[in-house]
């Protein structure tokens, strides 16, 4: 198994050509749910992205956002899964195929595959990163868990594709909501936590709401299963030198998004409780 201080591949383009900012076009927008839609272009240097990397999106007299990919191929058909929280989102949930965006990145560092017995948790929106590491996880790991929660079932994603990516592997599919309308009534990680009691995991990949990431962190440390987690944080420059993602001595631009156990531990006392806002101030989470 590798361990939490694995070293992680760079990504194998100059720097100055993943800053550089393109202008794609969108080829295909997808209704995922109410407040989710899929958007697809085509980008090489996105089809060169590991599973986690993350993008900067750039909608026209708007403002640019990080995205995490939904959706990579060595051709370089590339998806981003948004979910309508904010202007900036709002502004690209009005775009339709044929419009332009533009893009920087990938950037920052991925998710680690490894073998073994392994488990993704996905809360809302959190299961679209986490869909690219599952297609290449199934190619490597002897089991794959993955279990997905949302606050109901207008709120589900990728039911259907994740289905299909675990078709013919081992694999087992666990589906919940809080208010019990699809799948087990319960909180995601109460399932996660039923499965670590019955078996050994060698590795859990997660993203979601912070305070779930928090929670998965917990639990991993109490059944000491290593961790790899995506964190969502406040980016501008996406190269780590505004500081607005820091989390204790971390940029998650750069050292992140995806942080494993290790690096979560020497950031606990802001991991789950704090992050800045758009004036550099420490809020509490909500």
């Amino acid at each position: 198994m590798l361990g939490n201080s694995q070293k992680r591949s760079p990504v194998p383009v100059a720097f100055d050509s993943v800053n550089r900012m393109r202008i794609v076009e969108i080829v295909d927008v997808k209704k995922e749910n109410c407040d989710v839609k899929t958007f697809t272009f085509f980008d090489k240097l996105c089809g060169k992205a590991e599973p986690g990397q993350f993008v900067m999106v750039w909608i026209p007299g708007v403002d640019e956002i990080p995205m995490s990919l939904s959706g990579i191929t060595s051709e370089g058909r590339t998806s981003i899964t948004v979910h309508d929280v904010g202007d900036a989102s709002n502004a690209l949930h009005q775009k339709k195929t044929g419009d332009q965006i533009g893009i920087r990145g990938p950037f920052g560092n991925g998710f680690v595959p490894v073998k073994g017995n392994v488990m993704v948790v996905g809360g809302g929106t959190g299961l679209a990163p986490l869909l690219p590491l599952t297609e290449r996880l199934v190619k490597v790991a002897d089991k794959v868990t993955v279990l997905s929660g949302a606050k109901c079932i207008d709120n589900l994603l990728f039911i259907d594709r994740v289905a299909s990516v675990l078709s013919g592997v081992d694999s087992e599919t666990v589906i919940t909501t809080d208010d019990g309308s699809y799948g087990i009534e319960c909180v995601v990680t109460d399932q996660v936590e039923q499965k670590l009691k019955k078996e050994k995991f060698d590795m859990i990949y997660t993203c979601g709401p912070e305070q779930m990431i928090y929670s998965m962190f917990l639990v991993a440390e109490q059944y000491t299963v290593p961790l790899q987690a995506s964190l969502e944080r406040m980016m501008r420059c996406a190269i780590g030198l505004c500081g607005s993602c820091q989390i204790g001595n971390l940029r998650v631009c750069k050292d992140g998004p995806v942080l494993n156990s290790e690096q979560l531990r020497s950031v606990k006392e802001e991991f789950g409780k704090f992050r800045l806002d758009l004036t550099g101030k420490r809020v509490k989470l909500q």
